[in-house]
């Protein structure tokens, strides 16, 4: 089973890029983020033509989520149990024996604000959340936009990209540790050491070109999913292409 999550950055601009990369990449499942989509304006007709079923949790301009499988999804939750939040941001749904979770986390604007505090309850309440999923799931995957750079390894730059910056301060860092406590493992590092594999680029100052990136789009597999894993990586392809998403792909495949 392939398992992929990609923040397309607009599902309305990207679907021809969503569409070519199925095709070509052939996931079993992918998580998508910020569709930036209303559910009615979802293109699940299309994508049901390209063979993927579709769950999908969205609103205007911002945020959006969806599950795509070419099985049957079932159990699917939108939203944090017991989180008020009128932000999309959450979906969960089973795939076989496989139970996934795709999250796109709060982004935090910049340490010390409002939206920074907002990002660290969002990201305890999906700690809780997900203690509990793994008592009825063991067989668990969660992937998504995590805008969270685990380690230094994982950063163009440590010095700027440091403790005090959003998306690798300490508290960032803390949170997604406390998360991985639970018996979470992050694919990519159970396969790649390596320094300088990024998943997001920003589009200013030829920033793909350069390689001026972070690993920000994690899949994270449970303890009983961990010995099962047999590969995993980001697919820079798509990041390539006219008008990309600033996001590349995150896999992981278990066997």
């Amino acid at each position: 089973m392939k398992i992929a999550s990609w923040n397309v950055n607009s599902l309305n601009v990207r679907l021809p890029h969503l569409e070519q990369w199925l095709a070509e990449f052939g996931p079993d499942v992918v998580g998508i983020q910020e569709t930036k989509l209303e559910d009615h304006k979802f293109p699940d007709a299309a994508l049901a033509a390209a063979g993927y079923r579709s769950v999908f949790a969205g609103q205007k301009t911002y945020n959006g989520v969806a599950l795509l499988a070419r099985g049957a999804i079932e159990d699917v939750q939108i939203g944090i149990p017991g989180f008020e939040d009128e932000q999309k941001r959450v979906i969960a749904g089973t795939i076989g024996d496989v139970r996934v979770i795709n999250l796109y986390v709060v982004n935090g604007q910049d340490v010390g604000t409002d939206k920074y505090g907002y990002k660290l309850r969002w990201l305890e309440a999906v700690r809780e959340w997900i203690k509990a999923e793994l008592a009825v799931y063991p067989q668990l995957v969660v992937l998504g936009d995590f805008n969270i750079a685990p380690d230094a390894r994982d950063v163009h730059d440590p010095e700027v990209w440091n403790e005090t910056h959003i998306l690798t301060s300490a508290a960032e860092r803390e949170a997604l540790q406390a998360l991985l406590g639970l018996g979470l493992h992050d694919a990519f590092r159970l396969h790649n050491e390596e320094a300088g594999v990024f998943s997001w680029w920003d589009y200013r100052m030829a920033a793909f070109r350069r390689n001026l990136g972070l690993r920000i789009d994690l899949t994270l597999v449970s303890d009983a999913l961990k010995p099962r894993v047999t590969a995993a990586g980001i697919d820079r392809a798509p990041r390539k292409l006219e008008r990309p998403s600033d996001h590349a792909p995150a896999w992981v495949e278990i066997a």
